[in-house]
């Protein structure tokens, strides 16, 4: 359930963005939070987001009692061994020079937000554009057209059974390796990209998707891309509450 409403601004950009993982609209107040919300979206460990998801009291440096709602909470799917994915992420998304100008006005926010969520098990932290405006987010952007598309059956087949043959190829080396019409080169370029934008087919998402991108088979129950910590690193290597390090 939602904290608090997200108000409409004319210094922020603000929406909705289109979550088919949480089957729901979820609310943004900024350009940083939208992409954040892409990338985890895409991260097939997370299970759900929750926009303004709880309110914390708090006091300011006066001693006044004030109330700070963060950002977003993660929740991630257990690991496909059955071990726990990690716990929930409490999140503030901020710029790194807002932290710096007004890192003295944040500080207590993210201290009453650090022991909210240790009390809970949870985890609490601050992520910038140095996590979130990477080339994964570049190569998702990418992908992100390709996700939804209706593919040819025997497209996917052929590509899908030739990587499994020889476990790696570039995108050119696998279209001539699965033998496709070269008539039809933009269609089966298009269900690659499908196969990898829908965790079919691994790539290394943290290196820009380029001609010569190593692909390789799936054997494991990641997301298609590098393996990761079960915080992902756009979560986990948050700054701390005193500001960007």
């Amino acid at each position: 359930m939602v904290a608090r409403s997200i108000p409409k601004s004319y210094r922020n950009v603000t929406g909705r963005f289109a979550s088919v993982k949480n089957r729901n609209p979820i609310g943004f107040e900024s350009t940083l939070e939208k992409d954040f919300f892409l990338l985890l979206e895409f991260d097939r460990r997370v299970e759900s987001f929750e926009e303004q998801p709880v309110t914390i009291p708090y006091h300011n440096p006066e001693g006044r009692l004030c109330r700070y709602t963060p950002d977003v909470l993660v929740r991630y799917r257990p690991e496909p061994t059955g071990q726990p994915g990690g716990p929930p992420a409490l999140c503030e998304v901020k710029y790194r020079g807002d932290l710096r100008e007004h890192g003295a006005e944040y500080r207590p926010k993210f201290t009453a937000a650090r022991r909210y969520a240790r009390d809970r098990g949870w985890r609490f932290r601050v992520v910038t554009e140095r996590e979130i405006r990477t080339p994964r987010l570049g190569n998702i952007r990418f992908l992100l057209r390709y996700r939804p598309m209706r593919v040819d059956d025997t497209d996917r087949d052929a590509l899908l059974t030739a990587l499994r043959a020889h476990g790696t190829a570039t995108p050119d080396a696998l279209l001539a390796l699965a033998r496709l019409n070269p008539l039809r080169h933009a269609e089966a370029l298009a269900t690659l990209w499908h196969l990898v934008a829908t965790g079919q087919i691994g790539v290394d998402l943290d290196r820009l998707l380029t001609p010569y991108s190593v692909l390789r088979a799936r054997t494991d129950g990641g997301d298609g891309g590098a393996r990761r910590p079960a915080n992902p690193g756009l979560v986990d290597a948050g700054e701390d509450e005193d500001g960007p390090r």
